[in-house]
C-alpha cells in the first residue's frame, strides 16, 4: 500500500500546463511498444535485393534490405503501416511535449532548487529525442532519408581534427557505403534505453521533492495519470490511422546522387536546416587546414551553445541573484553560506508577468528558433510570393539578429504593463460592470475587492 506522502507526490492535474510532462511520458511508452513491434520485421541491412513486393511501380528495382523490409512492413504486414505511422507520430509528439515542458519550467521558474536535476533531465531528453528522431528517419533508406545522409557526412567532415575519423566510423571507407544503416540502427536502440533511464530518474526526483504549484490553482485530481495515458495513446492511434506520414513508396529507394525535391526534415530539426540555408559560405584557413564554417557553425556551434545555455541557466541565475543580494539591508556583505540559506527551495511557481526579464529571454529564444525554422522554407516563400530567393535569405540573416531583440523588448514591456494592471486592481478592486448613482447625482462603477487566491498542490 502506498504511503500518504507518496500519494501526495503522485501526479495531480491541477493546471493545464502540467500535462506536457505526462504527454511526453506516454508518447515515449508508445514509442517503446511500437518500436519493439517494428523490430520483428525490419532488417537493418544495406545489402542489395530485387524488390518483388506488392507495390507495382517499384517491382524489379534494386533496393536495400532495409528499404525492402520497410515496404513489406508498410504494405504487406497486417497493421504494420498503422504501427509505423504511430511510431513516427509519437516521436514528433514526444519532442513537442519536451519542448513545451522546458518552456513551462523556464517561464515559471520550476528549474530552481531542488528541481534543477529535473530541468537537466528534460534538457538531455530534448537532445536525445532529436538524435533518436534523426537516426530513426534514416533507417527506411528511402530517397528522403538518403538526403539526410548527405547532411550527416557533411557535418561529420566539418568537425575539426576528428572529422575524417567520424566519417569513416559512420560510412566506412566510402560514401554511402554499406554500414551506415546498421550503425544508426544500433544508436537508435541505445538512445531510447538512456532516455528510459532518465525518465525513471525524473519520476524518482518528483516523488522525492514533490510537485511545484501555482499560488492560485485548482485542487489536484489524483486520477489524472490514467486519463492522460488514455488521451495520449488514443490521439496517437487517431494520428497513425488517419494522417499519412513518410510514405516511402512514393519517395522510392535511396540513391547517392539524388535527393527528393521539396524534402524537409521533421519539425524539430527545421531550425538547423534554416541555419544552414542562411549561413554565409565562410571558410577559415589555418595553415594547411580549412574549416567550413558554413556547415560547422549552424549544425554544431549553434546547437551546442543552445543546449549549453539551457543546462547552465539555473546555475547562472543563482549566481547572479547571489551576487546581487550579497549585502544585507545595513550594507554588510553576506557570506556564501548565508546567501544559500536565504535562497531556500520554493514550491510556488512564478507567474511569467512577475519575472519580465526571464519571460523576455524566453520570448527572444522562441523568436530566434521560429525565424530559423521559417528560414528553412526560404525557397518556398520565394516561390509563393514571387520573390528572389537571395532576397529572402538576406532578410532572414538580419531577422535572426534583430527579431529576438524586438521580441525581448516587447515581451518585457507587456509584462511590466500587466504588473501595473495587477497593482491597479489590488489598490482599487475588480470592475463589476454595475453602475450606481451617488448622492450628488454622479454615476460610478461599483468595484469589489479581489477574491483571495485558491491554493492547491500540483
Amino acid at each position: 500500500m502506498r504511503s500518504l506522502s507518496a500519494k501526495r507526490r503522485s501526479f495531480q492535474f491541477s493546471h493545464w500546463s502540467f500535462m506536457f510532462a505526462e504527454i511526453a511520458v506516454w508518447s515515449f511508452v508508445v514509442l517503446l511498444v511500437t518500436g519493439a513491434l517494428l523490430m520483428l520485421v525490419y532488417d537493418p541491412s544495406m545489402s542489395q535485393v530485387t524488390y518483388d513486393g506488392s507495390y507495382g511501380p517499384l517491382r524489379g528495382l534494386l533496393v536495400s534490405e532495409a528499404y525492402d523490409s520497410t515496404m513489406r512492413l508498410s504494405l504487406e504486414v497486417r497493421g504494420g503501416l498503422l504501427i509505423r505511422q504511430m511510431h513516427h507520430w509519437a516521436a514528433l509528439v514526444f519532442v513537442a511535449a519536451v519542448v513545451l515542458q522546458l518552456l513551462r519550467m523556464f517561464l515559471t521558474g520550476a528549474f530552481r532548487r531542488p528541481r534543477t536535476g529535473q530541468w537537466l533531465i528534460w534538457v538531455t531528453l530534448l537532445a536525445l529525442g532529436m538524435a533518436a528522431g534523426e537516426t530513426g528517419n534514416a533507417l527506411p533508406d528511402d530517397m528522403l532519408s538518403g538526403g539526410s545522409l548527405w547532411l550527416m557526412v557533411s557535418v561529420a567532415q566539418s568537425i575539426p581534427v576528428v572529422g575524417a575519423w567520424a566519417t569513416s566510423l559512420l560510412f566506412g571507407p566510402q560514401f554511402p557505403g554499406d554500414q551506415v544503416i546498421p550503425v544508426l540502427y544500433a544508436g537508435h536502440l541505445i538512445i531510447p534505453a538512456v532516455m528510459g533511464a532518465l525518465l525513471i530518474a525524473r519520476e524518482l526526483l518528483v516523488r522525492r521533492h514533490g510537485h511545484s504549484r501555482f499560488v492560485a490553482t485548482l485542487p489536484g485530481r489524483r486520477s489524472a495519470r490514467p486519463m492522460m495515458a488514455t488521451a495520449t495513446v488514443g490521439m496517437l492511434i487517431i494520428l497513425g490511422f488517419g494522417f499519412q506520414i513518410a510514405p516511402i513508396w512514393l519517395y522510392g529507394p535511396a540513391m547517392p546522387t539524388q535527393v527528393s525535391a521539396g524534402s524537409v526534415p521533421d519539425w524539430y530539426m527545421g531550425f538547423l536546416d534554416g541555419a544552414l540555408r542562411i549561413m554565409p559560405g565562410w571558410e577559415l584557413t589555418l595553415g594547411d587546414y580549412t574549416l567550413s564554417l558554413a556547415v560547422l557553425v549552424p549544425t554544431l556551434v549553434i546547437p551546442g551553445l543552445f543546449f549549453t545555455a539551457l543546462a547552465a541557466y539555473p546555475t547562472a541565475e543563482r549566481l547572479v541573484l547571489a551576487w546581487r543580494d550579497r549585502r544585507d539591508a545595513l550594507g554588510r556583505p553576506k557570506t556564501a553560506r548565508r546567501v544559500a540559506r536565504e535562497t531556500a527551495a520554493r514550491d510556488v511557481l512564478d507567474r511569467p508577468r512577475d519575472t519580465p526579464v526571464k519571460t523576455a529571454i524566453a520570448a527572444a529564444g522562441v523568436a530566434f528558433y521560429g525565424l530559423l525554422w521559417a528560414a528553412a522554407a526560404n525557397d518556398q516563400l520565394a516561390h509563393q510570393f514571387d520573390l528572389n530567393v537571395n532576397t529572402v535569405t538576406i532578410f532572414f540573416r538580419y531577422a535572426v539578429v534583430i527579431g529576438p531583440v524586438i521580441a525581448f523588448a516587447v515581451t518585457r514591456w507587456i509584462c511590466l504593463g500587466l504588473q501595473q494592471a495587477d497593482r491597479h486592481v489590488a489598490e482599487h478592486g475588480v470592475e463589476t460592470g454595475i453602475i450606481t448613482r451617488s448622492a450628488d447625482g454622479g454615476f460610478h462603477e461599483r468595484l469589489e475587492p479581489r477574491e483571495p487566491a485558491i491554493t492547491g498542490r500540483r
